[in-house]
Order: structure tokens, then sequence, then C-alpha cells
């Protein structure tokens, strides 16, 4: 499959979080979007890792080393602690104001 395909996929995927951050005021689903957009870079990075590990098989040098997926390792890392703590703090806001609504995080200052 050829690269515009993955680079495609995740503009598409990318744009789709972005659009769902700017535009949600539920919480919960601004969370997600997040982790929409986290998955796209993640995306790009194997695709462009195993384009440039099919081009050094092609100049016969083995011992490449794909960096890309160790960085999709620590940006899954990252989202995972990402979502426990912002999933305490929407809890947090739940027991306080009885919504997810991002709106609500005005009340919090009191």
């Amino acid at each position: 499959m050829e690269i515009k395909w993955y680079i495609g996929l995740a503009v598409a995927l990318f744009c789709t979080g972005i659009v769902g951050v700017l535009t949600r005021r539920n919480s919960i689903i601004i969370f997600m979007c997040i982790e929409l957009m986290l998955n796209a870079v993640n995306l790009l990075l194997v695709a462009f890792s195993k384009m440039h590990a099919a081009s050094a098989v092609v100049q016969a040098n083995p011992n490449v080393v794909s960096d890309a997926q160790i960085f999709v390792f620590f940006i899954m890392v990252v989202a995972a602690a990402e979502v426990s703590v912002g999933l305490a703090i929407i809890v947090m806001l739940y027991r306080n104001t009885h919504s997810v609504d991002v709106n609500f995080l005005n009340r919090l200052k009191n």
C-alpha cells in the first residue's frame, strides 16, 4: 500500500479530532478526540517507519533501528497517563456540578 493512503487517513483522523475538540462541550468526547489525534500521529509514525525500513532493505542496510515505533510506544504511555488524570478530573467535575459540560469549569473557582 502506498504511503499517501496512510497520510490521507491520518490527516482525516487528525482533522476529525480537531473538529471534535473545538466544537464539543462534553469533556469525555473531548478526551476521545484528543486520543483520536494521538492515534493519527501514531499511524503516521508507524507508516513512515515502515517506509524507511523498506528503503533500507532495498539499500541492503539491515541494521536500521525503527525509532518511530519506540516513539509510538511512548506516545501510548503518555496517552494512558493523560486519560487517567483526565478521567479523574472529569469524575471530580461530575461530583461537584452533576454535569460533564466543560462550561461548568468556571464553577470550580469558588
